[in-house]
């Protein structure tokens, strides 16, 4: 399903190069569960970020479900983007003034999906994240697991094949936290292919296979048969 072969990503820092990404070769199958451990600065993020087509690697090939994104422009990259990838962050990124149902609605909106169709799949997805009493609330009437568990609504909502997690339990308390890495594990089952990246050995170690990055390249690379 995702194929990365010699990714390397470079930044200018002031006077100074910095490689963020070295020579990355990685590959997933559909329905893995990956954490990406390491410190900071060793390129967690900026593989995240080649993953969701948010950054390009300088060189290198990355293929996605047969396509080698590295070739697309920036219009099929966005589509690519919308139809095939989902994203947790830390910080929710929630619409303030917008309902809970509205804001995990919002990509069906820029898809051009019917308004039919929005409701049904709005309200499916929401029962299953036990979200169907906080449809009406914004942002701020809600929990942080609650606001957490909105978004991963809005992050699955379009059926994507992989879902990228970037540190999702750093604002949550632990009771929050667990709620949030069992409910991503739940989507996991059902064939997501689940990515986190995380500080946390705790929450890196639930996944079945744990990738660790020290300056920029694979440090380890575990596969692991009986988790949480």
């Amino acid at each position: 399903m995702i194929r990365l072969e010699q990714i390397n990503r470079s930044f200018m820092v002031g006077d100074e190069t910095v490689h963020a990404l070295r020579d990355i070769n990685l590959e997933m199958n559909a329905g893995d569960y990956l954490s990406i451990m390491g410190p900071s600065g060793s390129g967690k993020s900026t593989l995240l970020n080649i993953l969701g087509l948010l950054d390009k690697p300088d060189s290198g090939h990355y293929y996605l479900e047969g396509t080698d994104t590295t070739t697309l422009d920036e219009t099929e990259q966005a589509v690519t983007r919308r139809d095939h990838i989902g994203f947790v962050f830390q910080s929710f990124h929630l619409i303030p003034r917008l309902t809970a149902a509205q804001n995990i609605e919002l990509p069906l909106m820029l898809a051009g999906v019917d308004t039919a169709e929005r409701t049904h799949k709005v309200a499916t997805v929401m029962a299953q994240l036990g979200l169907t009493e906080r449809a009406k609330h914004r942002p701020d009437q809600l929990s942080g697991g609650q606001r957490q568990r909105v978004a991963i609504a809005r992050a699955t909502i379009m059926q994507p094949a992989l879902l990228l997690a970037d540190e999702p339990t750093g604002n949550l308390d632990k009771h929050s936290g667990d709620e949030v890495i069992q409910t991503l594990e739940q989507l996991n089952r059902r064939g997501i292919t689940l990515v986190v990246v995380t500080h946390d050995p705790e929450i890196g170690g639930r996944a079945s296979r744990r990738i660790r990055m020290v300056d920029g390249a694979i440090d380890g690379d575990h596969h692991v048969t009986d988790v949480a």
